[in-house]
């Protein structure tokens, strides 16, 4: 497992290269749930999410021959969006694979920033074609089984813990793993008695699965939320969920949407349903630990398109 100092030093790889994201009291959102909130706006972040963090780490962790030779990864939209424009800002050329199902705005941007886009049917199939891409020559940026990247993204919990207010408990968004198994490293160290709360969709259960039997294994992926959606959890990621988080609760993919709405018209930000899952949760949570609890949400990304959301919201009969 890493350790705070390899996000420390994560840290002062990545100055410069990324930003300090404002972490600000959200008094609409307080009082939605009746409880206070404190957001971490990565969605503030280059790229629009906190995969900046994690992308730009490994890219300039790279050697001279591996930044000749360029890199692939692979990704649901935030990842390949966040390796594209880096690679681009640091001239490594990069090939991003995404499924059929990835968000059309996240091609666009990948394909702006200079990354050769290339579509897979599905996310097994996404995986698939980076193996044989690896094979010739490429460096993979992984978008969560990476100690060099779960580092990175663990740098949003070291801000969170220095510049946040009294907190009882952290909602983390999970994909793969990566950013909850970074922010828990941090917090664990600057706030032993934080308690650290995972959410995933229910058709993108993969850390969930994992904890149920022990051990990463492949999931059936049927979410809307593409960001969120890993085939698996890694290794890597399930020893830190199950060592340092409290639990991983389940949503809707209408939940979530629900809370991206929420978050719009009562914290003022244009989140993506991978952080309006963080809503719903916060409930849950609340209805477990108590009234006294004061929150805190990682609002991981922006990147969904108002046309998406609409349609999404229609389709599930929101208003």
């Amino acid at each position: 497992m890493i350790t705070v100092e390899d996000v420390e030093a994560a840290a002062e790889r990545i100055t410069g290269h990324v930003v300090r994201t404002p972490t600000v009291p959200s008094p609409g959102l307080s009082a939605l749930l009746g409880a206070p909130v404190t957001t971490k706006l990565e969605l503030l972040q280059r790229t629009g999410s906190f995969k900046a963090r994690g992308a730009t780490a490994k890219l300039l962790a790279l050697d001279e021959a591996e930044r000749a030779a360029g890199v692939v990864a692979v990704s649901g939209g935030n990842h390949g969006i966040a390796v594209a424009v880096m690679a681009g800002a640091l001239d490594i050329r990069a090939t991003v694979v995404m499924p059929r199902s990835a968000p059309g705005r996240a091609v666009e941007l990948a394909e702006a920033a200079g990354a050769s886009v290339v579509l897979a049917d599905g996310m097994d199939a996404a995986f698939a074609l980076v193996d044989e891409l690896r094979l010739k020559g490429l460096t993979l940026v992984h978008p969560f089984d990476d100690p060099v990247v779960i580092a990175a993204q663990g740098t949003v919990g070291l801000e969170f813990a220095e510049d946040a207010g009294e907190l009882t408990d952290v909602l983390v968004s999970i994909g793969g793993g990566g950013l909850i198994a970074g922010v828990a490293t941090a917090l664990r160290a600057r706030r032993p008695g934080v308690r650290i709360w995972g959410v995933e969709t229910e058709g993108a259960r993969a850390m969930s699965a994992a904890l149920a039997v022990g051990g990463p294994v492949p999931v059936e992926l049927s979410s809307i939320v593409s960001t969120l959606s890993a085939p698996s959890a890694s290794p890597l990621t399930y020893e830190h969920v199950g060592a340092l988080v409290t639990d991983v609760l389940t949503v809707t993919d209408a939940e979530a949407v629900r809370g991206t709405l929420d978050l719009a018209e009562h914290a003022k930000v244009w989140a993506e349903p991978a952080a309006g899952c963080l809503l719903p949760a916060a409930r849950r949570v609340l209805e477990r630990v108590g009234a006294d609890a004061r929150l805190g949400l990682v609002v991981c990304g922006g990147n969904a398109t108002t046309t998406d959301v609409a349609a999404w919201a229609k389709d599930f009969g929101l208003r």
